[in-house]
């Protein structure tokens, strides 16, 4: 597989949420990365409840399943399996330095505080953080309870960014799709890419 310049790894897991990852799969792609994409067999039944989006099981059928939605080159993304161990992103001589899970279940927020690195998002996310690299998570559920609360904490405290699926209102938007560019804008901002999805807070009224 030839090497890209600009590599990321993102993960969907079962939590609710499934327009918030492939939005930013779309951005991550028009920001010219391939996109090493794991998702998980919960993920691929909340995609096709809330997006209408069924997904084969296997890495290579899904990936032109996903290519044929994105509309983008083959080259783009690279779908791997579950247990795929000889993919790069289980290895820390060739992941990419920055992972996002977007959306991430409370189970998987658990598995990765524990490092229990039983299929391969566990271990993708094992990797960046023995690797410091930026690993970025959207848990969504609600309400948190003390044990999310704990491992969230744990993980924040080794560098891992917790980032909920909690959109702000100060844009004023006017639909769906404005709730989720708001968290997607956020998510970019933090992996240092370029987003003209929300503007920064006061913009405005400086600009005014």
């Amino acid at each position: 597989m030839k090497k890209h310049n600009k590599q990321i790894t993102l993960a969907m897991t079962g939590a609710s949420g499934a327009p918030y990852g492939l939005t930013l799969l779309k951005r991550l792609i028009q920001a010219n990365y391939q996109v090493f994409v794991l998702i998980s067999s919960a993920a691929r039944v909340v995609l096709a409840t809330e997006h209408n989006l069924k997904l084969p099981s296997g890495p290579e059928s899904m990936k032109q399943a996903l290519v044929g939605y994105l509309g983008c080159g083959d080259e783009a993304i690279v779908v791997c399996g579950k247990e795929d161990w000889f993919s790069p992103v289980a290895s820390g001589s060739a992941a990419p330095r920055q992972m996002v899970v977007c959306p991430c279940s409370a189970g998987s927020l658990a598995s990765i505080a524990h490092g229990m690195s039983d299929n391969l998002i566990e271990r993708a996310a094992d990797v960046v953080i023995k690797e410091r690299g930026q690993l970025i998570l959207m848990v969504r559920e609600t309400p948190f309870s003390t044990l999310h609360l704990e491992n969230m904490l744990k993980l924040s405290k080794m560098g891992v960014t917790i980032m909920p699926a909690a959109p702000g209102f100060y844009h004023q938007p006017q639909s769906i799709q404005d709730l989720i560019d708001f968290m997607v804008a956020r998510i970019l901002d933090h992996l240092g890419i370029e987003q003209a999805l929300i503007q920064p807070w006061g913009y405005d009224q400086r600009d005014a």
